[in-house]
Parts: structure tokens; C-alpha cells; sequence
């Protein structure tokens, strides 16, 4: 390097602590803006065709349907257009590592665990986002464009105004395209066409540097497996494009009951992996509780008293299959042989076999049915302290055994669902993380805390059971992942993503460096540079 003259050095030392103080200064303004005036003022300012809220427009969105968390933003932000998202999220990019702003998409704020809120950060209301309108091609290989705000529901009805439908489904369908998508989407169609995010063919994305990207299997082609299912860590889904199907008119709506989980288990697993099967197929689980079909889930309900009274547990434990067949009504005589042929090949109890007819849309939409008779009674926004599992099938027995056998005394607070995916139906390119085996056990504890509850009921207890369950589950060595998973240490979601984490970083580090976006899912902590 050559001699340098001591004045020089001094002059280069004086150049660098003032680079350190005039960046300290900086983080300070910034740290003023936003915690003490308490509305970031620069957001006031950017140009958009939508608008923000900062006073008390903004409670809603400090909860969830999980209503365990409750964390207040700073202001909501009511997008008009895809560029609103855009800009909003640059412009807290550019602020720098020195700022606190976070950003969380929310759709119908149905996350369990704060996923959808930020905390003094800012949430973007989804459900104002404008643009293109849903727009459906009815060609060879027919789809819908929708923005990421939309809800499944709308989609339904659009789409069968031309004999089409979404493929896979959510057994609950008023919630918002990009928030399903940011997870998976399940139901019981998706042994046979896999989750909703294996049947998405394009995505329109605002990544973490309020970047807007197309993308699909072909062009940016890492993002767009990164945000499907990637819990919203990569950037938000604001437009998708979604593959349809021929919809049908009715449904055979099937449900038997076994008292032999062994039967149930193999029964389940021969249908999903029969040529000629159900088109959904579901079951769950019925612990020390009688009247069975009167659960929030459906409105399938026999007609006959004396078929009603079969349906009753008599306090033991039993595993209810549930089945749809798809149909029109030219082709009733031939469902019916083939429903009748299916169900001869099952093992289930004979006499509490109960069949119904319904439209289709009645079946797709039939939780939603429930949900209006809950909300009048006051008794749908309580806690869910839900817990979903995926199970490798080898373990499903063990797990069986122990928690339905053990840890579990009743149904009371919440049906409890358990059925059978193929792995090969699910792209293994995307985020999701799922158990090593080729067929997986979807397990669902749909708990709900009834106010005022105590004992089996009330919310500290049904959140001990949790806790068992997932002990059990490590101490026992299942292979089990979460489905909508809730962690609050890296070190916990080092553990869940596994092999997986190493690419979950790199695609952070490139679509959200400043770990901006999704600050409720608990997995990164935004950078932030310390001054001493």
C-alpha cells in the first residue's frame, strides 16, 4: 500500500466516525418517525390510488380467527391497485435496515396465531385491492385470472356460470385466494388433484422489495414455488391464475361409521388409491359424544328420527367416513351402481349407512351455513386454538392409539378430521413441508374455546391438550410436520423446514432481504444494524 502521512490517517479515522454518526442520526430520525409521532408521516405521502387508515379503522385487523393474538398495527393500508402494494412495500424497503416497519397481507383474517397482523407495522386489507376483473378462459385447459384478494367462494360462482370450477377446494371457501395459496389449501378433493397449489399455472407477485414479478413453472420459476406455500415469506400473491374443471350439479353426500380404526384407516387408503373412486373423501373422529351429525361443519342431517338415533356414540369411540360423488342428473343411474359397487368393497358398521342428495354448491359451501348460525349465537369469534398435523401412514397407528385412545377424552369442543393425501399429487418444488412417505395423514383438531368455558371447554385446557399431542408426536419419533404451522424460535423452524432451510434462507435473502413481509409467522427477524 505505500507509506501514508499520519494526517492522512487522521483525516480518513475523522471521515469514518462521521459516516458512523451521520448513519446513527439516520436510524434515529427514523426510530422518532415511527415510535414517537406514532403515525410514520412518510406514508402519508406516497402517491397511491388507494388510501391509508391510521386511526380507529384500524382494531380489526389486531385480530384473527384464531383470536389468541392480538398486535395493533400502525396504519392499514387500502390498495386501489397491484402499484399500491408495490410502492407502499419499496418505500419501506428503501428506508433501510434501520427501520421497524413490517408488513403483513391480510385477506379474511382467518390465521390462527397473528400470522396476518403486524405489530406497529403496516397490514394491507387485500380485500380492497382493484384491477383486472376476475376474467375466465373457457378454451382447451380452461382457468380464471383473480386477484390475490379474492375470495374462493366468488370464484364458484362465477365459474359455474360457465359449467366450469375450481379443481381443489378449503372446506371453508370465504377465504381469499393469496391466503390459501400462501399455505396449500386442502380439502377432500386432494388425494386426486392434489392441494390448491398444485393447480395454479401463474402468479402475480410484490416481493419483499416491492418488486411486482410474473411468475409460473417457466418464468421465475423460483419464486413462484417459494410462494406457494411459502407462508407469505416471499412476497404477496396479488394476482393467480387458477386451472378449472367441468363443475358438476349435484352431489351424492355419503357417511358410514366404524368402530375399528384398522378398517377405517384401510378403507380410506384403498378409495384414494382406487382408478374409479369418490370425489372427496374425508373422515373424522368421534370421542364420548352423541349426536353426531350436529357438528359445525355441515348440515347433513337425517331426515328420520330412528336413522338419527344411529348416529350416537353411546360414549364410545368411533371414525365417521365421509364421501361425495359428483354427478348430473342424466347420469343418476349410473352413479348409483357406482357408488353401490364402491361401498361394497368397505368394512364399515352396515346400519349406520346415510345417503344424501344436494346441489353442488350446497356441499362446497355448506360450513359457510353453520358459520351464520354461529356468528347469531355469538360463538364464532371465540378462540380456535386449532392444530393441524401431517402423519407419514406408517405412524398413523401409533398416533391413533395413543391420542384417541389417551389423550383425548371428547369431541365436544370441535370436530376432529382425519384422512389420507398423495404425496405425488403435491409438487415438491414448492415450500410446503411435508412427512416422507408417499401417503400422508391430514390430522385437524378444529377446537373452538366457548366463552366463559371451563373444564374440557375452555381454552388453557384445549392448548395442554395441544401440547400433548405434539409431545407425544417428538417423543415418539412420528415424522410429523405441522400444516399451517406456529413457531416462535428460529431454532423451532430450523427444525420443522429441515433439509428444506437452507433453500428457505436463500430465497429470503433474494426476495426479501430485509425481512419485511409476513413478520407473524415468527420465522425471520427483520435486519436491523446496531450502533453501540
Amino acid at each position: 500500500m505505500g507509506y501514508q502521512p499520519l494526517s492522512f490517517l487522521r483525516e480518513k479515522n475523522i471521515l469514518f466516525i462521521r459516516s458512523i454518526v451521520i448513519l446513527f442520526l439516520s436510524c434515529l430520525t427514523i426510530k422518532f418517525d415511527l415510535c414517537f409521532s406514532g403515525i410514520p408521516s412518510s406514508l402519508k405521502t406516497l402517491p397511491l390510488n388507494g388510501y391509508f387508515r391510521f386511526d380507529e379503522g384500524i382494531q380489526h385487523t389486531a385480530r384473527d380467527f384464531g383470536n389468541q393474538y392480538h398486535f395493533l398495527p400502525l396504519a392499514v393500508l387500502h390498495p386501489k391497485s397491484v402499484s399500491d402494494i408495490a410502492t407502499t412495500i419499496k418505500h419501506i424497503f428503501q428506508l433501510g435496515p434501520g427501520s421497524d416497519l413490517k408488513v403483513a397481507a391480510r385477506g379474511r383474517g382467518h390465521s390462527l396465531h397473528g400470522q396476518a397482523q403486524a405489530h406497529q407495522g403496516v397490514v394491507i386489507n387485500m380485500e380492497s385491492l382493484g384491477g383486472p376483473e376476475m376474467h375466465l378462459y373457457t378454451g382447451n385447459d380452461p382457468y380464471v385470472d383473480v386477484s390475490g384478494g379474492e375470495l374462493w367462494i366468488n370464484i364458484l360462482h362465477e365459474s359455474l356460470k360457465y359449467g366450469l370450477a375450481p379443481k381443489s377446494w378449503t372446506d371453508y371457501l370465504h377465504l381469499s385466494v393469496g391466503g390459501t395459496l400462501s399455505n396449500a389449501g386442502i380439502s377432500g378433493q386432494a388425494f386426486q388433484h392434489g392441494p390448491q397449489i398444485s393447480n395454479v399455472h401463474q402468479l402475480e407477485v410484490v416481493t419483499g422489495k416491492g418488486e411486482i414479478v410474473n411468475c409460473s413453472e417457466t418464468q421465475n420459476a423460483d419464486l413462484f414455488h417459494g410462494v406457494l406455500g411459502g407462508l407469505g415469506q416471499f412476497g404477496i400473491i396479488t394476482r393467480a391464475r387458477i386451472s378449472l374443471g367441468p363443475a358438476p350439479k349435484m352431489v351424492k353426500w355419503i357417511r358410514v361409521l366404524y368402530s375399528d380404526f384398522s378398517k377405517f384407516a384401510r378403507d380410506q387408503e384403498h378409495l384414494i388409491s382406487a382408478d374409479n373412486t369418490f370425489n372427496y373423501i374425508e373422515g373424522f373422529v368421534i370421542i364420548n359424544r352423541t349426536g353426531l351429525l350436529n357438528n359445525w361443519r355441515s348440515t347433513f342431517n337425517p331426515q328420520e328420527p330412528v336413522q338419527a338415533s344411529q348416529f350416537e356414540s353411546d360414549g364410545k369411540t368411533l371414525f365417521c367416513l365421509e364421501l361425495a360423488k359428483y354427478f348430473n342428473p342424466d347420469e343418476i343411474a349410473t352413479i348409483e351402481k357406482e357408488i353401490e359397487n364402491l361401498l361394497s368393497q368397505l368394512s364399515y358398521i352396515s346400519s349406520t349407512l346415510f345417503l344424501s342428495e344436494v346441489p353442488y354448491v350446497d356441499f362446497l359451501d355448506r360450513v359457510h351455513v353453520s358459520e351464520v348460525k354461529l356468528r347469531s349465537k355469538g360463538l364464532w369469534e371465540v378462540p380456535h386454538p386449532w392444530l393441524n398435523l401431517l402423519i407419514p401412514r406408517s405412524k398413523i397407528h401409533n398416533f391413533a392409539e395413543e391420542v384417541f385412545g389417551n389423550i383425548l377424552t371428547t369431541t365436544s369442543n370441535g370436530p376432529i378430521l382425519i384422512y389420507p393425501v398423495n404425496k405425488s399429487k403435491w409438487n415438491n418444488r414448492t415450500s410446503v413441508v411435508l412427512p416422507d412417505e408417499d401417503i400422508f395423514y391430514l390430522v385437524a383438531f378444529l377446537s373452538s374455546a366457548v366463552p366463559s368455558s371451563t373444564g374440557t371447554d375452555g381454552l388453557e385446557h384445549i392448548l395442554t391438550q395441544n401440547k400433548r399431542i405434539l409431545d407425544f408426536c417428538e417423543a415418539a419419533h412420528l415424522g410429523v410436520k405441522q400444516y399451517l404451522p406456529h413457531y416462535t424460535t428460529e431454532d423451532e423452524w430450523r427444525v420443522h423446514f429441515g433439509q428444506h432451510w437452507e433453500v428457505l434462507k436463500q430465497r429470503k435473502s433474494a426476495y426479501d432481504p430485509l425481512a419485511i413481509l409476513a413478520p407473524g409467522q415468527k420465522i425471520f427477524q427483520k435486519a436491523i444494524i446496531s450502533i453501540l
